[in-house]
């Protein structure tokens, strides 16, 4: 799951500021399970801007709609007859859903309303742990499910480093490390052996950092 959160009030002032007539939209998939920006959210972001505006004594109209989701077209397509008669769109989808809605929209201006943070869980009610950096090229068959690249401050492939202690990350004491929690893992499976496996080197030019990535499923296109 995409875990975002919303941004500063102020921030987002400071980019509509010249507006007056803004289209707020919302997403119904990963921001509204993270409660960053769904249905919820764009109601109380949509009475705070107003809020805000009535004070500094500017005129502002704001539309709200809540898309199912903003990274897919169909949906985008669902506001198409209503985007021309406003002079920008505030998103509170994650950065995937902002950067769409502006190649979909290409005349309109496309504000972000909140920070993509990570991929991650949710570990408990209103908590989110990151769990996956979309490297590319996943090891996680080789790392017993834990990935080092995510869980390792210093996502080193082949650890734990030197500085780890009682289970605890040289970088932050209150991390766990995360060679201790492969070593754990691979002892609960039986299967320490594993740890003597070299992982080689990741050629990321052609995974993380290879500019930006596409997925094609011929199986699945019309």
């Amino acid at each position: 799951m995409v875990i975002g959160e919303g941004k500063p009030i102020k921030e987002i002032l400071a980019m509509i500021e010249d507006r007056s007539k803004i289209l707020l939209a919302g997403c119904r998939g990963c921001v509204t399970v993270c409660c960053a920006g769904g249905e919820k959210e764009v109601g109380i972001l949509s009475s705070a801007i107003s809020l805000a505006r009535q004070n500094q004594g500017k005129a502002l109209e704001i539309k709200e709609v809540t898309l199912e989701r903003q990274c897919d077209p169909e949906y985008l397509e669902e506001i198409r007859s209503i985007v021309d008669d406003y002079e920008a769109i505030l998103s509170i989808a994650c950065g995937a859903g902002v950067q769409f809605l502006a190649e979909t929209y290409r005349t309109t201006p496309i504000y972000p309303g909140i920070n993509t943070n990570f991929i991650g869980v949710t570990q408990e009610q209103g908590v989110w742990a990151e769990r996956c950096q979309s490297c590319g090229d996943c090891k996680l068959h080789l790392t017993g499910g834990i990935c080092p690249i995510t869980r390792c401050a210093k996502s080193l492939l082949n650890g734990p480093c030197g500085g780890s202690s009682t289970g605890k990350c040289e970088v932050d004491p209150e991390t766990d490390c995360g060679w201790q929690m492969i070593y754990d893992r691979f002892k609960e499976l039986g299967c320490l052996e594993q740890l003597e496996v070299i992982i080689p080197i990741t050629d990321w030019t052609t995974s993380r950092d290879g500019g930006p990535r596409k997925i094609v499923r011929e199986d699945l296109k019309l």
